[in-house]
């Protein structure tokens, strides 16, 4: 990959006392030069996740992104990610990527909702591709891949994937182009730190003006 492909790397920091998750967007090349931030928010245990992810794309309004990175698929407390809206939005492949093994979200959200809030999370859930293992750097990630064309497809094998060999596909290649060291994707690193300080200056900041006035 040419050090200059970028990728739009998604993630969020959830503030559970004010109900709210910021969602940033970095984009980032794959020499690990930042090249620009979106800011979008969702609401904690709500279901306008996708929402925010397309609002990003659109805020961003980059024309030289290839690809997009997503930090897991249920951000905000099981705000499901509809990966398949968000690669059509986007007109690019998309991919989550995860960090430990799992049964899968089923059991989770089968637990925290019931009626129509659980029946929505399930029918986006269900329709998100496999999660497939991927070595890289030494740690293990999991991938879900949209758009790519190479194992993309099908209902979400919950933690049955975490059992398939390595991936080794373009997914594969995308992740780990962007993943110089560490187990971690720089563009969704990065974006999870940008969220987390987005999401920290506006209680900050008063302190911060009081003492600079």
């Amino acid at each position: 990959m040419k050090p200059g492909t970028r990728a739009l790397g998604v993630a969020e920091s959830t503030d559970e006392d004010s109900g709210r998750a910021v969602l940033c967007g970095a984009v980032v090349r794959a020499d690990r030069v930042v090249d620009g931030f979106a800011y979008a928010t969702a609401t904690v245990g709500g279901l306008d996740a996708t929402d925010a992810v397309c609002a990003l794309v659109d805020r961003a309004d980059r024309e030289d992104v290839q690809y997009l990175l997503v930090s897991g698929v249920a951000p905000a407390w099981f705000n499901v990610l509809d990966l398949d809206r968000i690669a059509e939005v986007a007109e690019r492949p998309v991919l989550s990527v995860s960090y430990e093994a799992s049964p899968g979200l089923e059991p989770a959200l089968r637990e925290q909702f019931d009626g129509e809030a659980l029946d929505s999370r399930l029918a986006v859930y269900e329709r998100l591709p496999p999660r497939r293992r991927l070595r890289v750097n030494g740690e293990t990630l999991f991938v879900r891949s949209v758009g790519l064309g190479d194992g993309d497809s099908g209902r979400s094998t919950d933690g049955a994937g975490d059992d398939l060999d390595d991936l080794d596909d373009e997914a594969a290649r995308i992740v780990r182009a962007y993943t110089p060291t560490g187990g971690r994707p720089e563009p969704v690193r990065v974006a999870r730190l940008a969220a987390r300080a987005a999401r920290q200056w506006p209680e900050r900041a008063p302190v911060d003006s009081d003492r600079h006035g």
